[in-house]
C-alpha cells in the first residue's frame, strides 16, 4: 500500500470513529456500538471505503494485548495465585456448561460429536475486548460483576491453547509442533520462561528503565514500554500461548515494578485507539452477503448462543450470590462469542475439522452476538434494571424504629458516619435514616444501628417523632434531594432545626435562600485546613496562619450571605466577589506582622498538622 492510500485509510478510520462514536456516546449507546457501526459503514458491505479487512483485524489485536497488559499490571503474582479457585470454578462452570449445552444442540441438528465439541468450546468463549471495555467504561472491575466476570475471562483465555491443541485430533490429523504433542513440556517451558522473565524484570529492568528515563526523552520511554510488551508477548506466543494471554502474563510479572504507573500511563492512549480499531474491524468483517443468503439460520443461531450463555451465566450469578438487580447485566455482558472464536474456527477449517462454508457462517454468528451485546446492555439499563429497583423498593418496608433521640441523622455516607461517631462519643445516639439497603447492610456489619426509610415515600418523620427532636441533620450528597427534603421538613415541622450539607457554593446559596440557617459546604473547611498546613510547612508563624484563616473564613461567609441576597443579579455578584477580595487584602495588611514575624525561615522538613 502506498503512503497516500495509507494516510487516506487512516483518515477514514479516525473520521468515522470521531463522528459515530461521539454521536453514539452522546445518545447514551456506548462507544463500542459506535465503533461497530463505524466499521459497518466504511467496510465492504457499507460504503466500501476499505477493502482489506483482514490486515486491519490483525493489527487491531494489539489493542487487546495492551488492554490485558494494563489489567495484568493491576494484579501482582500473589493476588493472581489467590484467584486460582475463582478462576477454576467460575470459568470452568461457565465454559463447561455452555459448551455442553451448545454442543448438545449442534448434535441434535445432526452434526458429528467432533464438530459439536469444537463449536461448543469455541462458542463458550466470550469477547475479552468487548466485555472489559464495557467494564472499564462503567467502573465495574472492582464491583461484584467484575470480581466474578474477570476470572471467567481469564479461564477462557487460558483455555484457548488447549482447544487449539485439541482441534487436530478431532479432525483426524496431528500437528508436528511440540506444543501439541507434548502439552506437559509446553507448560513447563511457559513456567520456566515466566520465572526467567520475572527474575530479569526484578533485577535488570530497573536499571534499563532508569537509564532510558535519564535521557529525559518521553518518546524513548514510551518506545521502551511498547518494546517490552511486544517482546514479552512474542516470547509467550512462541511458547504456545496467545499474544493476548502473553501480554497479560507480562503485565502480572511487572505488577510490582516501580515503573508500573509510568508504563500504564504511556500505554493507555495506544490501548484505547487500537481497541477501537478492533471493534471497527469486527464491524467491517460483517459478511452481509452470507447473512442475506441464510438470514433465518444465522440469526436463530446467534440468538440461540446468546440465550444459552445468558442462562448459564444467570445460574452462575445465583451461585455466586450476585445481587438480583445485577444478574441480568452480568448475563448479557459475557453472553457473546469472542475474538478467539475467529481464530479457532479459521484454524478448524484449515485443519479439515470444519467445512469452510460452515466456518464462515459460525464466524458471522459470533460477530452478530458481539454486535448484540452493547444493545442488550443498553436494554438492561433502560428497561430491566429500573424494574428490578422499582420492584425492590415496592417490596421493601420501612424498618420499625425502636428508639427516639434528640437528633435525627438522614444519610449515613462519609459525612454522616463522621457526625454519627462524634455524637456517639459524646453520649448521643441519633436516629440514623438511610435509603440504600445495600449500604445499610454494610454499615450494620460494623455495629452501626441504621434504619431503612425513604423520607419521600414513608412517613419517616412521624415514625421518629420529629416533633420531639431538637434537630435534623441532612448529609445527602445530592443537592436536589436535599432541597426536596428541606421543603418537606419545613412544611410538616416548621420549628425543627435543620442542619444541612451543601454540595458547593451554589447549593449553599440555595439552602440559605430557603431559610436554612446552618449550612456546611463540602470541601470548604477541609481546603482551609489544607492551606493552613501548607503555610505551616513553608515556615509562616502559627499566629499569622490562624489570623489569616479566620479572616478568610469570616470574609467568605459575609460574601456568601451577600450573594444570597443578590443571587439573581450577575453584575452584583461579580461586584461582591471583587469587593470581598479587596476587603480581605485590607484585613490582612501585614505591616507589623511582616516586620516582626515574617523574617525568612526554613521550610519545615515535613508537613505537620497545625495545633
Amino acid at each position: 500500500m502506498d503512503t497516500g492510500a495509507l494516510i487516506l485509510n487512516l483518515l477514514i478510520y479516525l473520521g468515522s470513529s470521531v463522528v459515530l462514536v461521539s454521536v453514539f456516546a452522546r445518545l447514551g449507546l456506548g462507544s463500542v456500538l459506535g465503533y461497530l457501526f463505524a466499521g459497518m459503514l466504511i467496510g465492504p458491505w457499507g460504503l466500501g471505503f476499505i477493502d482489506n479487512t483482514h490486515d486491519v483485524l490483525e493489527l487491531s489485536e494489539l489493542g487487546i494485548m495492551l488492554l490485558l497488559f494494563i489489567i495484568g499490571l493491576e494484579l501482582d503474582p500473589r493476588r493472581l495465585l489467590a484467584m486460582r479457585r475463582p478462576i477454576a470454578f467460575f470459568g470452568g462452570f461457565q465454559v463447561g456448561l455452555s459448551a455442553i449445552l451448545i454442543g448438545g444442540v449442534v448434535m441434535l441438528l445432526g452434526l458429528s460429536w467432533q464438530i459439536a465439541v469444537i463449536i461448543g468450546l469455541a462458542m463458550a468463549l466470550s469477547s475479552t475486548a468487548m466485555s472489559l471495555q464495557i467494564i472499564n467504561e462503567r467502573n465495574l472491575l472492582k464491583r461484584p460483576i467484575g470480581q466474578v466476570g474477570f476470572p471467567v475471562l481469564l479461564f477462557q483465555d487460558l483455555l484457548v491453547v488447549p482447544v487449539l491443541a485439541l482441534i487436530p485430533f478431532l479432525s483426524g490429523t496431528q500437528l508436528e509442533s511440540q506444543e501439541v504433542n507434548n502439552p506437559t513440556m509446553m507448560g513447563l517451558t511457559v513456567i520456566s520462561a515466566s520465572i526467567g522473565i520475572f527474575l530479569v524484570s526484578r533485577y535488570a529492568l530497573h536499571h534499563i528503565f532508569r537509564f532510558v528515563a535519564s535521557t529525559r526523552l518521553p518518546e524513548i520511554f514510551t518506545a521502551l514500554s511498547l518494546l517490552l510488551i511486544l517482546g514479552l508477548s512474542t516470547i509467550m506466543y512462541k511458547l504456545g500461548l496467545s499474544l493476548a494471554l502473553g501480554a497479560f502474563l507480562a503485565g502480572v510479572i511487572l505488577a510490582d515494578s516501580e515503573y508500573r504507573h509510568a508504563l500504564k500511563s504511556d500505554i493507555q492512549p495506544f490501548k484505547g485507539l487500537l481497541l477501537g480499531l478492533f471493534f471497527i474491524s469486527v464491524g467491517m468483517n460483517m459478511d452481509f452477503g452470507l447473512l442475506f443468503d441464510n438470514p433465518l439460520i444465522i440469526v436463530t443461531a446467534a440468538f440461540g448462543v446468546l440465550i444459552i450463555k445468558s442462562a448459564v451465566l444467570y445460574v452462575l450469578a445465583i451461585i455466586t450470590k450476585l445481587d438480583v438487580s445485577e444478574r441480568p447485566m452480568f448475563s448479557f455482558l459475557f453472553s457473546q462469542g469472542g475474538e478467539f472464536a475467529f481464530v479457532l474456527f479459521a484454524f478448524a477449517a484449515s485443519s479439515g475439522a470444519l467445512e469452510p462454508d460452515l466456518s464462515s457462517k459460525l464466524i458471522l454468528v459470533v460477530t452478530l452476538t458481539m454486535m448484540m451485546t452493547p444493545i442488550l446492555v443498553i436494554l438492561n439499563d433502560k428497561l430491566i434494571e429500573p424494574r428490578y429497583q422499582k420492584f425492590a423498593e415496592q417490596n421493601l418496608e420501612m424498618d420499625e424504629i425502636d428508639h427516639e433521640s434528640r437528633v435525627i441523622l438522614v444519610g449515613f455516607g462519609r459525612v454522616g458516619q463522621i457526625i454519627g461517631r462524634m455524637l456517639h462519643v459524646n453520649g448521643i445516639e441519633p436516629v440514623v435514616i438511610e435509603n440504600d439497603p445495600d449500604h445499610i447492610e454494610r454499615v450494620r456489619r460494623f455495629g452501626y444501628k441504621t434504619y431503612y426509610g425513604d423520607l419521600f415515600k414513608h412517613d419517616v418523620l412521624k415514625a421518629v417523632n420529629a416533633e420531639q427532636a431538637d434537630m435534623i441533620i441532612l448529609t445527602m450528597n445530592n443537592a436536589a434531594v436535599t432541597n426536596q427534603a428541606v421543603e418537606l421538613i419545613q412544611n410538616g415541622y416548621p420549628d425543627l432545626r435543620i442542619i444541612a450539607r451543601a454540595r458547593d457554593r451554589d447549593h449553599a446559596i440555595d439552602l440559605f435562600s430557603m431559610n436554612v440557617k446552618e449550612v456546611t459546604r463540602d470541601t470548604f473547611y477541609s481546603s482551609v485546613e489544607m492551606g493552613k498546613q501548607i503555610l505551616n510547612h513553608l515556615g509562616f508563624p502559627k499566629d499569622h496562619i490562624d489570623t489569616m484563616a479566620n479572616a478568610y473564613v469570616e470574609r467568605d461567609i459575609e460574601k456568601l450571605m451577600r450573594q444570597v441576597d443578590n443571587r439573581d443579579e450577575e453584575k452584583e455578584l461579580i461586584s461582591i466577589a471583587l469587593h470581598s477580595r479587596e476587603q480581605l487584602e485590607k484585613t490582612l495588611e501585614l505591616d507589623d506582622i511582616v516586620e516582626k514575624q515574617l523574617e525568612p525561615q526554613e521550610p519545615k522538613s515535613k508537613l505537620e498538622k497545625p495545633d
